[in-house]
């Protein structure tokens, strides 16, 4: 009120450039000096005075969560069964939901039948039309496309550049797990596993069809079939007793059945007869 914010303003402009030459004077401009990694001290929380990033030779390490043009997710090289496959799908639903419209994606089809794959053929993203919103990465249903933290894509040519296309786009998942330890672990919590979601079922169907095709010992074999066949000697019985106690009685189960359906039929219609004559 009646300029003493902009006082306050001045006085820690001030404040901040007489602290500038006192650091230096404290430090001796040691911490200018590139020989030794002082880049942690000019950085961190008690600094003091103006400090200047001497880029590009020094750059500010990005926060977790920044976010600048996206990339496609496909496993590690060194993975058993899936090396380098995509986890995209292409579903379509990242340039969908895009804003400005920046993502195309040509979907694969099979070589023999002519069927859609669910993998992208190509995928392509202008890095100039692209608001890093982050969007693509929030709706993917398979966590296949992420925000990168790579914000150097200056450059002289715009078409060989500017337009990525799947090889540029394609990392591997250690590389988001990375730049992103923390992000990535609560993604695993969640899908319950490191790896994509179809690589979990495939490893879940190759363990169900490795038990069911090994061979059992033969103690096992005998006891399971022992077990089969007092079961249905149980069943049997109990069927001929079912049987034997309605044939005394005069009745079979199927009248039995037949009687108890009449039976609720009469009710439901004594009671729609009482609804529609309180409706009445």
């Amino acid at each position: 009120m009646y300029g003493t914010g902009l006082a306050k303003g001045l006085r820690l402009t001030l404040r901040h450039f007489v602290e500038s030459y006192i650091d230096d004077l404290r430090y001796g401009f040691r911490k200018y000096h590139h020989s030794t990694d002082n880049f942690g001290i000019r950085q961190g929380t008690q600094t003091k005075g103006v400090i200047t990033v001497q880029y590009p030779d020094e750059k500010i390490a990005v926060p977790e969560r920044f976010r600048f043009v996206p990339f496609l997710i496909v496993e590690d090289d060194d993975h058993p069964t899936r090396s380098g496959k995509d986890w995209c799908t292409s579903c379509g639903i990242c340039a969908k939901v895009c804003p400005p419209q920046c993502i195309w994606i040509v979907r694969g089809n099979d070589p023999d039948t002519g069927r859609p794959v669910p993998e992208p053929e190509g995928f392509f993203i202008d890095i100039d039309i692209c608001m890093n919103c982050g969007y693509c990465a929030e709706y993917c249903p398979f966590d296949a496309i992420k925000m990168d933290h790579d914000y150097e894509l200056a450059s002289y040519d715009r078409t060989s550049h500017h337009i990525h296309d799947k090889e540029k786009l394609s990392k591997p998942n250690s590389y988001w797990r990375s730049i992103a330890p923390t992000r990535a672990y609560d993604e695993m919590l969640v899908r319950g596993t490191w790896e994509h979601k179809d690589a979990a079922k495939e490893a879940r169907r190759g363990s169900a069809s490795s038990r069911a095709s090994s061979p059992q010992p033969a103690a096992q074999q005998a006891a399971s079939a022992a077990a089969a066949e007092t079961a249905a000697v149980s069943a049997a019985v109990e069927a001929e007793t079912v049987a034997t106690a309605a044939t005394a009685e005069g009745a079979t189960p199927w009248s039995e059945d037949d009687a108890k359906r009449e039976e609720r039929r009469r009710k439901a219609l004594e009671r729609k007869a009482k609804r529609a004559a309180r409706g009445g």
